[in-house]
């Protein structure tokens, strides 16, 4: 059951009168074990700054360490940023470009990618 549909049932049962002090604390164990994750992050250096442009470089960190990827890019986890969304992850950086009349400045086409582990 997750977090609001416990907090729903909550609700209901306090409507109802019958709220006990152990359902809230369940919900707060619940609270702090999520509380308790990581954050996993994918860094996509793509072909451009869409979304669908075949990725370039791939570097990926977990539970803070940098793990390995296979060197072939045909063998990496995501061939898109797009199939990296589909599988959960979710963009919070996109790529950063400062465009001027004669030249554009930035570190390329790199998206960084997060995703929250329990």
């Amino acid at each position: 059951m997750t977090i609001t549909q416990q907090l729903e049932k909550c609700i209901e049962e306090l409507k109802r009168g019958e709220l006990t002090e152990k359902h809230l604390r369940d919900v707060i164990q619940q609270l702090q074990d999520k509380a308790q994750g990581h954050q996993d992050l994918l860094y996509l250096q793509a072909q451009h700054s869409g979304v669908t442009g075949r990725v370039m470089g791939m570097s990926l960190v977990k539970n803070g360490v940098i793990a390995p990827l296979p060197d072939s890019p045909d063998e990496w986890p995501y061939q898109t940023v797009a199939a990296a969304i589909q599988d959960g992850w979710r963009i919070i950086q996109f790529p950063v470009l400062v465009v001027d009349d004669e030249r554009t400045y930035g570190l390329g086409y790199e998206f960084i990618l997060e995703k929250w582990i329990q």
